[in-house]
């Protein structure tokens, strides 16, 4: 399983699920709507189904007692077999090939659903299983059925008449995302080295346990990094920029890579921020460790958002100090006299920050993995015994 970022709306978000698999990986793809359940045996369905047809769909019921919204759910099912169209709500599958040879979802937003099936069904006849998927209700009864059933047909229509989609998104309901964020992103890394990273869960789990633990932070933090999509990822590594996991990492994810100085924390992470606003006076950054595997691109996304309208963003961690910090212009006084790796460090930094006299903003707070108990914790949240 995996969670992955994509801009806005339902066609760029399941164009981005269907390619973050290699192809080479998935016979087939199913692509389902977070309100919408599934029969039990949906694989073998799907599985036999496209045995003998390169797509289809499922039947759906809307998730309500009320007579009316059944005879709707009837009523999209019959046109759906008659017309050979299916929507987003009954579950649309495919096989990963016709997929690739029709380009994906068409980038628009609003009737990605209608159109992928109408380019899907030029290519081969669906098929149109009568195994129901169950979806939500909601929009029929919060609208009420005739006005919505009243919308839907009159956005259809203007649809095949060549309105453009995202007039009718508007039309729809659907209201513009918030304003794309850029940022650039710093990450300070130790190499894997064993004795070298995570030196404190050791007891726990080893020298080599420790390295390898460190190598998945590393890679989980590059992973949020890239898929954010902020702006340009750069490792600040140490010892040196020439460990083979370093060089990897710099070939695979096509980031750059700097040595960081033999100097304490503060220093190494001004130092970051001095280098940057010197190319980039004009783009924030953001700088982070690799401690905590729970940063995710939403949360990179959320502080550069944060940065239109505050200096700093921080993001405090529960032991006293903080995952990230990011500034849109430079503020090295907040790296000076901290008490590194103690309680104080956010406390301190807020003070700073205070004689400083700039705005900042502190997005929920997260936890690093430091301790043989945070390990613990880490590993009980993924569920591993």
């Amino acid at each position: 399983d995996r969670v992955v970022f994509a801009p806005r709306g339902r066609a760029s978000q399941m164009n981005a699920g269907a390619k973050d698999t290699p192809y080479s990986q998935a016979y087939a793809l199913l692509f389902l709507h977070a309100d919408t359940e599934l029969p039990d045996n949906a694989s073998a369905l799907i599985a036999q189904a496209l045995k003998q047809h390169a797509w289809g769909r499922f039947d759906v019921q809307l998730d309500s007692p009320s007579l009316v919204l059944r005879v709707v759910s009837w009523a999209m099912n019959f046109r759906s077999r008659i017309m050979s169209i299916a929507t987003g709500d009954q579950g649309i599958f495919m096989r990963t090939s016709i997929f690739q040879q029709i380009g994906g979802f068409p980038a628009q937003a609003l009737m990605e659903d209608i159109e992928i099936s109408s380019r899907l069904k030029s290519e081969a006849k669906p098929a149109c299983l009568r195994h129901k998927v169950l979806t939500s209700a909601r929009r029929w009864e919060q609208h009420g059925v005739l006005q919505t059933a009243f919308l839907m047909w009159k956005l259809r229509l203007a649809y095949f008449l060549g309105a453009q989609p995202d007039t009718l998104a508007k039309a729809y309901g659907y209201k513009a995302g918030p304003q794309q964020s850029y940022a650039d992103l710093a990450i300070l890394a130790k190499a894997p080295l064993p004795g070298l990273a995570k030196t404190r869960l050791i007891p726990l789990l080893g020298a080599a346990g420790a390295g390898r633990a460190q190598r998945a932070f590393l890679l989980q933090t590059i992973r949020a990094a890239k898929q954010s999509k902020l702006g340009t990822v750069t490792l600040w590594c140490t010892p040196t920029t020439q460990h083979v996991h370093f060089r990897a990492m710099k070939r695979v994810f096509e980031i750059h890579t700097q040595q960081q100085p033999l100097a304490d924390l503060g220093a190494r992470m001004q130092l970051a921020f001095e280098a940057h606003f010197a190319k980039e006076p004009i783009r924030p950054l953001l700088l982070m460790g690799t401690d905590c595997p729970l940063l995710s691109p939403g949360h990179l996304q959320e502080a550069a958002q944060s940065l239109q309208s505050h200096d700093v963003v921080l993001i405090p961690a529960e032991d006293g100090g903080y995952v990230l910090i990011g500034m849109r212009k430079p503020i090295t006084i907040v790296f000076e006299n901290i008490d590194w790796s103690t309680d104080k460090v956010m406390q301190q930094t807020r003070h700073l920050l205070r004689r400083a006299g700039v705005t900042w903003q502190e997005l929920p707070t997260l936890w690093d993995i430091d301790e043989p108990a945070d390990w613990l914790r880490f590993q009980k949240l993924k569920g591993t015994p």
